[in-house]
């Protein structure tokens, strides 16, 4: 077919295809006449994504640190794209399930390696100054973070691991989403009572974590899992991918915030509260949180162990180099 042949039947395709939908091939094609040329610049919106840097104090690290948390942002957008397609997925194709999976794992993978960033990349006395500047906010506040766990499981498996035996799938998602792990990280143990930072965050997105919960309740990426064959379900690769998953998002994820804190946050013997009063020492290591997305795949042993070969070593890292 020549070049000619092959325009007369693209516009003979492209007729049929506005037929259809009752459109006007000759109105599109003068639109397409009148367009102007797409530019890089342009598709990606360039401008304005390089404008929504706006520090509030002077310090030069201050702009780092707002374009890590978009940058992190963006990958969570990325996960929540692949889970999506996960959940909505009917034809239980466990080949595209793990392709899915494995994008998943590379998001995570470019995140936790580029931490180092937040770990190495700023001035420790800079960062001490100007985070009193953005009280009461907090990367608690990631709601993607949170979606990306509610897609990801169901919600029993992130009731606080101390009351989770309390709950199955009988409760009700409002008496689930209570009792989520997550909420002790804000709370004051000893009153109860949430911090600003908590109370902030919950107004904004309860009502749509909710609205998520709701319509993946019985199709969480775990649920899509658990449809499967049994051999299906024994797939090495597919065990390999999941475990991997479970790792990249519930330990190395919230080592390399540790890893971060300690940096910024530890004062010889005393720990700096976390911006929005956070108690990161209590809440980040996996050994206290124990949130695992597809328990059903590990020992009741290693699920007793999860964590913390890393948060010792992340502690006591004296003790653990003898």
């Amino acid at each position: 077919m020549d070049n000619k042949e092959q325009i007369d039947s693209q516009i003979s395709k492209l007729e049929e295809k506005y037929k259809d939908s009752g459109q006007d091939l000759s109105a599109y094609l003068d639109g397409l006449l009148y367009q102007r040329y797409l530019t890089y610049w342009d598709y990606i919106h360039l401008d304005t994504l390089l404008s929504l840097q706006v520090p509030k104090t002077y310090f030069p690290d201050e702009e780092i640190f707002i374009m890590y948390h978009q940058i992190t942002e963006l990958y969570f957008k990325l996960i929540l794209h692949e889970q999506k397609q996960l959940v909505d997925d009917k034809s239980q194709d466990v080949s595209f399930f793990i392709d899915r999976v494995n994008r998943i794992n590379n998001y995570y993978k470019a995140l936790i390696s580029s931490f180092g960033i937040m770990i190495k990349g700023m001035e420790r006395e800079q960062f001490l100054k100007y985070r009193m500047a953005l009280l009461p906010a907090s990367g608690f506040q990631s709601a993607q973070y949170r979606m990306i766990e509610l897609y990801a499981t169901p919600m029993e498996n992130l009731v606080h691991h101390s009351q989770r035996d309390l709950f199955s799938s009988e409760n009700s998602i409002e008496e689930l989403y209570e009792n989520i792990y997550w909420k002790r990280g804000a709370t004051d143990r000893e009153t109860g009572e949430k911090t600003l930072t908590l109370k902030q965050f919950e107004y904004r997105y309860t009502p749509r974590l909710i609205r998520i919960a709701k319509q993946v309740k019985d199709s969480t990426i775990c649920h899509k899992f658990l449809q499967f064959s049994k051999e299906d379900r024994e797939n090495e690769e597919l065990i390999k991918a999941l475990k991997t998953l479970d790792l990249n998002a519930n330990v190395n994820w919230p080592l390399m915030h540790m890893g971060s804190a300690h940096r910024y946050l530890r004062k010889d013997k005393e720990n700096i509260d976390a911006t929005g009063g956070t108690n990161w020492k209590k809440f980040l290591p996996p050994s206290f949180q124990k949130v695992i997305f597809f328990p059903t795949i590990y020992t009741n042993q290693e699920i007793k162990d999860w964590g913390k070969e890393w948060v010792n070593h992340i502690f006591n890292p004296e003790k653990n180099n003898k």
